[in-house]
């Protein structure tokens, strides 16, 4: 088979996909060029930076040689997958690979909010001492309030058990918890109001999860954790309530447009700012590596 890594691929993964004698081509093609060359591969994977709307699918569907569409991590929000569907693509993505890692840079985020990490770093670097400025607060013994408890969220409430802190969640009004959930499925409001840490683990939506409404509800002082879509936080709102003191701070891996201009919310000294970078360890990228290898090797065996 001929396959398109788009964004480029996991080295191990590219070289075992090779030894099996298929060929794999790392070049990623802006949309019109992408619409062209998509006829010539049997396989798609991309990552974020590519996004496969219905003009590529319908290039695609068109030559008849496109089987598969892999989004190699967790969201798909970049790939029109109803649309590919109906045009006989399979879309696939890798849900599992990236869960620690992501998990892993939320508690992260919470630390260096917690203790001022993120900006007493900055500050050391321009040679400040401003020992007194950063009295913290420990994350044990504080609610975290989870929007959205699906792998990656349910890894970060493990993680913060563990820490000692009390986990309550938000959910669709569809989901039935577990019956020996150790975790307490609550009202958004509920969340809202009682939580001292949010983190949002879910896919991109229409709309903010948290816009002006929402953050008119928080408890004074929350901190905000965002590594999962750009969006689900209203950026302008955000930085009003960090102005204001509604938010003590908010810690974004992603932003409405990416790479993110909003200069004014990035540089914040309240924000604790990433590009982006929720699945990137080798260990995430080696179990992605993996899981498209073998969803590729699907087609063939």
């Amino acid at each position: 088979m001929r396959i398109l890594a788009s964004d480029g691929m996991e080295k191990a993964s590219v070289e075992k996909l090779k030894s099996l004698g298929h060929e794999v081509v790392e070049q990623f093609y802006e949309p019109d060029e992408l619409k062209e060359q998509v006829k010539n591969f049997d396989v798609l994977v991309v990552r974020s930076a590519t996004k496969v709307r219905a003009p590529i699918i319908d290039a695609a569907a068109e030559a008849g040689r496109l089987k598969l569409i892999l989004r190699g991590g967790v969201g798909v929000d970049n790939i029109d997958v109803a649309y590919a569907q109906e045009k006989g693509i399979k879309v696939n993505n890798t849900p599992k690979a990236s869960s620690a890692a992501v998990a892993e840079l939320a508690i992260g985020h919470m630390f260096c909010l917690a203790r001022y990490i993120h900006i007493a770093n900055v500050t050391m670097r321009d040679g400040k001492w401003n020992k007194k400025n950063y009295e913290g607060i420990e994350l044990m013994g504080k609610t975290l309030g989870l929007i959205g408890v699906g792998r990656i969220g349910r890894s970060v409430a493990d993680r913060a058990a563990a820490l000692g802190m009390h986990v309550i969640y938000t959910e669709h009004p569809s989901f039935v918890p577990p019956a020996d959930d150790p975790y307490k499925l609550v009202t958004k409001d509920e969340l809202l109001a009682q939580a001292d840490f949010i983190s949002i683990h879910m896919p991109k939506q229409d709309k903010p999860v948290i816009g002006q409404e929402e953050l008119a509800k928080l408890k004074e002082g929350v901190f905000l954790v965002n590594t999962s879509r750009g969006g689900l936080i209203d950026e302008a709102e955000l930085i009003k309530a960090l102005d204001s003191g509604k938010v003590a701070g908010a810690a974004l891996d992603v932003f409405e447009e990416e790479p993110t201009k909003n200069e004014k919310l990035y540089t914040h000294p309240k924000v604790s700012a990433t590009p982006h970078i929720g699945a990137s360890t080798k260990e995430a990228q080696g179990r992605i590596g993996e899981e498209l290898v073998a969803q590729i090797l699907e087609l063939t065996f």
